[in-house]
């Protein structure tokens, strides 16, 4: 089967991830796949000199997850919509967010059947939300990752018919050995500026759960520098970018993985953290409510319930070793039976059910 996703530009964000991940899966399942992504166009000559004359660098194509795709990789460096000319004729073209629907909504029956892999509630800039929620008013077949996504589908835009593929965790990257507690309580947290990440409810949780533990170490990661309105508390263990490897390490030594996103579409992070036998400490958000079973693999709180959040940080952090221990297997038993080839081949039976 000839399969097109259209993507947005090349980055490292957790979306693309995915995005790369099924490609390649599905390359090594014997299909023809083609990853089409739009990239701002280089600047001319003429410009770059300008620009350097003002102090501005010529903008670069940077990291991606897409470098060393297995799949097929189509950058057009425009700025202009994709249309039938960028897109290759096929069985299946797949939009993976919500400017890319609009795109592939457009291209003619030769370029395949049309759908739409919707990883996340996009309506996050008041200024483009109208165009944003729009999208999911368009004639293509959904396929989500969590309950909740099929529920915002359903409720807000009265689509009964959405496909659950849920996403799995690399399991040759993130693993750990069953261990002790750590000799100092350890809590680990993504840092992100983003408002809907909840950064700004996690650190106050860790405020509030000092009073009571007050060696609690921080351990955060991201991929920007904290910035003075969002302060990490000075004694924390930051890592900017880290490789994945490392991402393992900071699992694996951590006695709680902190998740305080306000709305999420997924959050890959609870299932990494899990699957290196990390309990979790989660709001209601994303994939939390359907792999964290409260008081056996971690607990669940309410979006913005800072106080709830440090009253659940405590209790994991006190628990005797023994009892931890208990967590933190039912952590990764939480994950266990579903990788990466069991989320691509529910995903392609989405692909060939809706043929």
């Amino acid at each position: 089967m000839k399969i097109t996703f259209v993507s947005p530009a090349p980055n490292l964000s957790g979306g693309i991830r995915v995005i790369a991940i099924y490609a390649d899966a599905l390359t090594e399942m014997g299909h023809d796949v083609t990853v089409v992504a739009q990239v701002p166009p280089r600047p001319g000559a003429k410009a770059v000199a300008k620009g350097l004359i003002k102090g501005r660098l010529p903008r670069k194509h940077g990291a991606s997850h897409f470098d060393g795709l297995k799949a097929r990789l189509h950058l057009v460096e425009t700025d202009l919509p994709l249309t039938d000319k960028d897109i290759p004729d096929g069985d299946v073209v797949i939009a993976t967010w919500w400017e890319t629907a609009y795109m592939v909504a457009g291209l003619s029956a030769a370029k395949g059947r049309k759908f739409y892999f919707v990883q996340h509630h996009e309506v996050h800039d008041p200024r483009r939300a109208h165009l944003s929620a729009g999208s999911y008013h368009l004639p293509l077949k959904k396929i989500t990752i969590s309950n909740w996504l099929v529920s915002v589908m359903r409720d807000l835009y009265g689509d009964q018919d959405v496909a659950l593929v849920p996403n799995a965790v690399d399991k040759s990257l993130f693993f750990a050995s069953p261990r002790d507690k750590q000799p100092r309580p350890t809590v680990s947290m993504m840092y992100s500026n983003k408002a809907f990440k909840g950064t700004d409810t996690s650190l106050e949780a860790v405020r509030l759960a000092r009073k009571t533990l007050p060696n609690l170490h921080l351990v955060a990661f991201g991929t920007e520098r904290p910035t003075a309105d969002l302060p990490l508390p000075p004694d924390t263990t930051y890592h900017l970018s880290p490789p994945q490897t490392s991402l393992r390490d900071i699992y694996a030594a951590s006695d709680l993985y902190l998740f305080g996103s306000r709305v999420e579409g997924f959050g890959l992070p609870v299932l990494e953290a899990m699957a290196c036998r990390c309990p979790v400490v989660a709001t209601r958000a994303g994939c939390a409510p359907d792999f964290v079973v409260p008081g056996i693999s971690g607990h669940l709180v309410d979006v913005d319930d800072a106080a709830s959040m440090a009253e659940a940080i405590i209790d994991v952090l006190r628990r005797d070793n023994e009892a931890w221990q208990a967590m933190s297997l039912a952590a990764f038993q939480s994950i266990e039976g579903y990788d990466w080839t069991d989320a691509a081949e529910r995903f392609l039976a989405c692909l060939v059910a809706d043929g």
